[in-house]
């Protein structure tokens, strides 16, 4: 007889990386999603990638702007499993890294990921981010005393923030 071995699910999670970059004016870079919503720049590791490069590579990709990685100010998880798409069963849980950068070099511009870039004054990001993950990253950004903060939330059906302690 046969032995029947139960299929095994592992845990799964998509890494991401992103940053708050500012310029020497003191202005936060944000990218203007296909969606009409600005965001921070940032995204999927890929592959055999580290976290500051994947930092580095997804803001130039995004905007054209090369940046300097600094402190680790926020990690974020939106814990929600949520039905896939293009042939993906389920979206796994998201694990986000986000840096503090400054702009070292480049020219601002769109992407193919995003139509447009922009250097924004702070005081006017709160208003110009309209998802509540982004806004309580950059809030994270904004209260952030040396020590990194961790955000867990759900984004589906709507936006809830579950946990919010310092390290």
């Amino acid at each position: 007889m046969e032995k029947i071995i139960p299929e095994k699910f592992l845990p799964t999670h998509i890494v991401a990386a992103a940053g708050v970059v500012q310029n020497k004016k003191g202005e936060i870079l944000l990218v203007n999603t296909y969606q009409d919503s600005w965001v921070l720049p940032g995204g999927e590791v890929e592959v055999g990638e580290n976290l500051v490069d994947a930092v580095m590579r997804e803001i130039f990709e995004e905007s054209g702007i090369c940046v300097e990685v600094g402190e680790l100010f926020c990690i974020s998880s939106n814990t929600g499993k949520y039905p896939g798409y293009d042939g993906v069963k389920e979206v796994p849980t998201k694990v986000i890294f986000d840096f503090i950068c400054t702009e070292k070099s480049g020219t601002l511009r769109g992407s193919n990921e995003n139509p447009e870039s922009a250097w924004v004054p702070k005081e006017k990001v709160p208003d110009m981010i309209k998802a509540p993950s982004n806004r309580e990253r950059f809030r994270a950004f904004l209260e952030y005393s040396g020590r990194p903060v961790y955000l867990e939330y759900v984004t589906k059906p709507g936006f809830e923030l579950k946990t919010k302690r310092s390290f």
